[in-house]
Parts: structure tokens; C-alpha cells; sequence
């Protein structure tokens, strides 16, 4: 196989930003739309965006799938082409909910499960292709590459979305969401036209066909380096995505900020995001031990949480806007350090199944994710029952997010992937 150069690369990460634009919708703007502007309880868009991760548990199949018919593009247009409908259908199940609520969440129900299948279909097979097709050289930058551009789209869609929203309404969201769900997938189509078709299909043993999907993936988990790293990704994961749906409804409830305005505090973050990924990137461009990196951008997050749970305190919004961009900034060192540790464990002499590898990581980010926002969504609830305030039910999700990420840097110096031998 010939490996990808840099534009090849690029139109990989294009792929990565038009996933990300989708998602970012339902986890952002609709999930703030169904707990400020409809006054739906947190835990109804947790569970539905839980659910949306519980399917992601399939990315295993999806790696073993591919990686038996040899080629990787034909699952990701499929996926892509599934994740734009799911988008649109959950922008029309929340405009729904206004009038009956049990039908909205019927409909946004399959809207999420569908959107989980379509990025388990489309994101498993491009990180084996990523893996696969990028020398040893390039697989640090590349991945950078990749997820920085998928943090692009988030911060770009946010921010867009965030000025197109307003003066807010529901009719207005419908279209929004069907723009983003448009682009995104002609983008996907145009970046993947002939570009795995330029190679030969990924060749494999006669008898690699005949190893059951069971056995393949015990194999895998039966590798202590790869059953350490998959427990530290979890971890690491359940800490981050416990903030993923209530950071905006937080800013709005506490800060009084309007959704348009919540949902460009959210593009602080990602743009934070965005700097620290080319931050680290840069410093591990000579091979520095990419867990330590993760392990620093855990603590960094950790104090990120706690700069937030003052700024909810003290009621100050530079606080907020600086702690959210800080904590984002921390993420990026965090994420370019765990997803170099993970490229150089499936790339591996002697190695095959690189799609059942990145599922297996996939779906441990996928439970985490799953139990994550699900988590700190009804916790905020229930703590908010409890107290009696909105804003100390916020803060102590905060304060345990925080507790969860200096959990995970201690997971993160015991890991040991490859790129520490």
C-alpha cells in the first residue's frame, strides 16, 4: 500500500470535522434548547445522547467488518450518510417536543440510536485507515492533523450555528440543523472520492477470513498492554464527558445567557481545544512519552473544573469565559496524548486487525461517554433537588469531575503503551 501524504491525510481529518459538526449540534445546541427554552429535565437529553453512545459499542463489529472486506471507504460514506439524517431527525424530535413531549422523545429516541450506529460505521473504519495508511514517521502528526480539524469543526459549527440561531425559534433550528447535516456529508463525499482507490485493498492471510468475531476480539483483550490502555481511556473519558451537557445550560441558568450566546461560550472551549492540541503536538514532535503528556492535560482539566465551580460561585463571567477556554486548552494536551499512545499501540509489528484495535478503544470511550453524560446530567438534577440551588447542583458535578480526572493521570503513568518501551 502507498502511504498517505499530508493532503491525503487532511481529507481524512475533513471527514473527522464533518462527524464532529453533526454531534456537536445534538450535544450543544439541542441539548440546551430541551432544558432552558422547553424546560425539560437534564437527565431526558442525558438519556438520549447516553443512548447514543451505548450503540457505539458496535464499533468493534464495525472495525471487524471492515477489516474483512478489505476496504475502509465504502463503511464510511455509509456511516457518514446515516449520522446527516440522524442530525436532522433529532432537530425536528426536539421542535416536536413543544407540543408533546412523549412523541419528540419517541422520535429523537431513534434519531440517537441511528446517529450512534453511523458514527460506530464511518469512525472505527477511518482511524484503521488513518493507522494503516500513514508511515511511523507521520502518525503523530497525522493524528494531530485529524482531530484538530475535527476540533475545528466543532469550534467553526458552534460558533456559526451560535449567530444563525438567532433571534432564536424553533423553525430556525429545523433549518440550521438540515444545512449542517448537508454539508457535512457532501463534504465527506467529496474528501473520500478515489482517495483508498488509488491503492490496493489491505492484503491478509488465507485463513484470516475464518477467525470468528469472538475470538479475534478476546485475542485482542487477552494483550495486558491493550486491556491496561482501554481501562485508562474509560476513565479518562467518563471524566471528560460528564460536563459535555450541562456546561451550556449551566452558562444559562446561572449566567443568564441566551442560547446563541451559550453555544459560542461553548466554541471558547473547543478553540481552546484547538491550542493545546497544536501545543502538544509541537512539543512531542521527537518522541516524549505521550502518556505524561495525557497525564498533564488530566490535572490541567481537573483545575479547569475547579476554576469553574468558582466562576458559578462568584458569578463572574470573564471567570467563566477563562476557565472554559483553560480547561479546553488542557483537553487538547490530554487528547494528543492518549491518541498518540493509541496509534502507536495498533501499529505494531506483526500486527493485523486495526479496526477491531481502534473499536476496542472506541467502545471503551463509547461506555464512558454513555455513563458520562447520562451521569452528570441527572446529578446535576438531583444535587439541584437536594440543595436547592442550581448552582451548587452544577458545582458538584464540577468538583467531581474534577476528582475524576486526578483519577485518570494516575491511570495514565501506569499505563504502558508502546511508544514508552
Amino acid at each position: 500500500m502507498t502511504p498517505f501524504g499530508w493532503s491525503q491525510i487532511a481529507r481524512l481529518g475533513l471527514v473527522q470535522a464533518s462527524l464532529g459538526a453533526v454531534i456537536v449540534l445534538i450535544t450543544s445546541v439541542l441539548n440546551r434548547v430541551m432544558i432552558v427554552e422547553l424546560g425539560l429535565a437534564a437527565a431526558i437529553p442525558g438519556a438520549l445522547v447516553a443512548g447514543h453512545y451505548v450503540v457505539q459499542l458496535s464499533r468493534v463489529h464495525a472495525g471487524f467488518g471492515s477489516d474483512r472486506s478489505g476496504r475502509r471507504t465504502p463503511w464510511i460514506v455509509a456511516g457518514m450518510a446515516v449520522v446527516a439524517v440522524s442530525g436532522f431527525v433529532a432537530a425536528v424530535a426536539t421542535a416536536q417536543m413543544a407540543d408533546s413531549v412523549v412523541v419528540g422523545v419517541l422520535l429523537a429516541s431513534v434519531a440517537c440510536v441511528t446517529l450512534g450506529a453511523g458514527v460506530s460505521v464511518a469512525g472505527t473504519p477511518l482511524l484503521a485507515l488513518l493507522a494503516e495508511r500513514t508511515t511511523s514517521a507521520r502518525r503523530g502528526p497525522s493524528a494531530a492533523i485529524v482531530w484538530l480539524m475535527m476540533i475545528a469543526g466543532f469550534a467553526i459549527t458552534a460558533a456559526t450555528v451560535g449567530r444563525l440561531l438567532d433571534p432564536f425559534s424553533l423553525d430556525r433550528m429545523i433549518a440550521v440543523s438540515a444545512g449542517v447535516s448537508l454539508v457535512a456529508f457532501g463534504v465527506t463525499a467529496l474528501a473520500l472520492w478515489r482517495l483508498e482507490g488509488t491503492a490496493t485493498p489491505v492484503a491478509r492471510p488465507a485463513d484470516d477470513a475464518s477467525v470468528p468475531f469472538r475470538a479475534a476480539v478476546a485475542a485482542i483483550w487477552a494483550e495486558g498492554e491493550a486491556r491496561r490502555f482501554a481501562s485508562f481511556v474509560f476513565v479518562a473519558m467518563l471524566a471528560y464527558s460528564a460536563q459535555d451537557l450541562i456546561l451550556e445550560p449551566f452558562a444559562g441558568t446561572v449566567f443568564g445567557l441566551t442560547p446563541g450566546e451559550t453555544t459560542r461560550i461553548s466554541s471558547l472551549q473547543h478553540g481552546g481545544m484547538f491550542v493545546g492540541m497544536i501545543g502538544t503536538a509541537i512539543a512531542t514532535r521527537r518522541g516524549a512519552r505521550l502518556t505524561q503528556w495525557a497525564a498533564a492535560g488530566c490535572v490541567g482539566s481537573a483545575a479547569g473544573f475547579v476554576a469553574l465551580l468558582v466562576a458559578g460561585w462568584s458569578g463572574s463571567e470573564p471567570l467563566l469565559r477563562l476557565s472554559i477556554l483553560g480547561m479546553g486548552a488542557a483537553n487538547g494536551v490530554f487528547a494528543i496524548g492518549a491518541i498518540g499512545a493509541m496509534m502507536a499501540l495498533v501499529d505494531q509489528p506483526g500486527r493485523r486487525e486495526a479496526g477491531v484495535r481502534m473499536g476496542l478503544y472506541g467502545s471503551a470511550q463509547a461506555i464512558a461517554f454513555a455513563a458520562g453524560g447520562f451521569l452528570g446530567a441527572g446529578l446535576s438534577d438531583v444535587a439541584r433537588a437536594l440543595l436547592g440551588s442550581p448552582r451548587l447542583g452544577y458545582a458538584t458535578v464540577f468538583l467531581l469531575e474534577a476528582l475524576l480526572f486526578v483519577l485518570a493521570a494516575w491511570f495514565a503513568m501506569r499505563a504502558t503503551p508502546a511508544d514508552q518501551r
